[in-house]
């Protein structure tokens, strides 16, 4: 008998997602079972809602999840039934050109097998109630009571983590915790400037406290989310409808400019801010993004000087080295989780959700499932 699940799919672009019945193709021997119990509500679904990140249709959504192993492959490594386990949107080969280079997050298969939607073996793991096979975003599609993962996807993280909290760290909390400890720009003591303060944005305020920042200046259009930076470690705030950041951050280092800046707002004006108010010579990490088509504009003098930057995606994750850590790091107290929760909420309430993730309203609704 075929596993049957309630999921949210979405057949159009700019329309409400739908709860429908899922029926789960079978396991492949290196295919892993995961209930899901928690699963965060991130821009990057919003983006394939709205049309400005294309997939194929109809498509659960859905890819910073947590939950329990119900079942596994025959060949599935790494883990096993009752697990409770972080997924990743990250498969990767092991062994082409870029993951040869440690680049996983280039991989040849995951970058031609992603626009498709599918399973990494690039087959289908659920169907509709019609028989019409179902997509499923970044390997995962995870708004469902079940998704079926590579083994390599899912990482076990210690039974105490509440899913809810644990579900966070498959995205949001490793980009920007991972950017800022991971990719070696931050050194003891440096001046970091963090753009933007949602989920990304205060985990780079986290992760640039864990990397032992010497002061660590927050910008957003939200005061609200600068007191939650205040509160995450961001040692000044400026709210750039009232004051410009350019200046705030030559305020605090004699007029050079941030050491590192961290942009996770993912708009036109960020980008062009990171090349501004970064010292010579001094590291410009982009996280957020624009839809791909989209052009953005600099002033040609801000990019000169010897300034560095780069965009990254995933905060030079390596999930089953990272995920435990930041796992223990919440158990011990020294990454903040909780108040990045705005809400909880259920299945049904998932296009709620999204309105109110669009208006910026919340930092994070997690949809919780029994």
């Amino acid at each position: 008998m075929s596993l049957q699940y309630r999921a949210a799919v979405l057949h159009e672009v700019k329309a409400p997602l739908r709860i429908e019945t899922v029926t789960a193709a079978a396991l492949k021997p290196t295919d892993v079972l995961v209930k899901v119990k928690a699963a965060g509500l991130c821009h990057t679904d919003l983006e394939v809602i709205e049309g400005s990140l294309r997939n194929p249709l109809p498509i659960v959504l859905g890819h910073e999840a947590a939950g329990v192993v119900e079942a596994v492959g025959p060949l599935a490594r790494g883990v096993k039934k009752g697990d409770h386990v972080v997924l990743s949107w990250n498969p990767h080969c092991g062994h082409c050109f870029y993951c040869d280079r440690d680049l996983p997050i280039l991989c040849e298969t995951y970058l031609g097998e992603g626009p498709k939607a599918r399973a990494f073996d690039g087959e289908s793991r659920g169907s509709l109630g019609n028989g019409a096979e179902l997509q499923q975003l970044m390997y995962l599609g995870a708004f469902g009571e079940y998704c079926i993962v590579a083994d390599q996807q899912a990482i076990p993280v210690p039974a105490e983590m509440p899913f809810d909290r644990a579900c966070l760290i498959g995205c949001g909390v490793m980009t920007g915790v991972g950017a800022a400890l991971n990719l070696g720009a931050i050194a003891h003591g440096d001046t970091v400037m963090v753009i933007g303060c949602g989920a990304v944005g205060l985990a780079a305020v986290q992760g640039a406290r864990l990397a032992g920042a010497g002061a660590i200046l927050a910008a957003d259009l939200n005061p609200a989310k600068l007191a939650l930076a205040a509160s995450m470690g961001a040692t000044h705030t400026v709210e750039a409808t009232k004051e410009d950041p350019v200046a705030a951050a030559k305020a605090i280092t004699g007029n050079r400019g941030a050491d590192v800046i961290l942009e996770a707002a993912g708009s036109p004006a960020a980008f062009r801010l990171t090349a501004e108010a970064v010292r010579p010579g001094g590291h410009i990490i982009w996280l957020g993004k624009v839809d791909v088509q989209q052009d953005v504009a600099f002033r040609w003098g801000a990019l000169m000087q010897e300034k560095r930057i780069r965009r990254v995606s995933y905060g030079n994750a390596r999930p089953r080295r990272d995920f435990p850590l930041l796992a223990r790091a919440y158990l011990d107290g020294s990454l903040k989780l909780d108040e990045m929760i705005s809400r909880r909420i259920a299945l049904e309430e998932i296009n709620d959700g999204f309105a109110a993730l669009k208006r910026g309203e919340t930092i994070r609704s997690v949809v919780m499932f029994d």
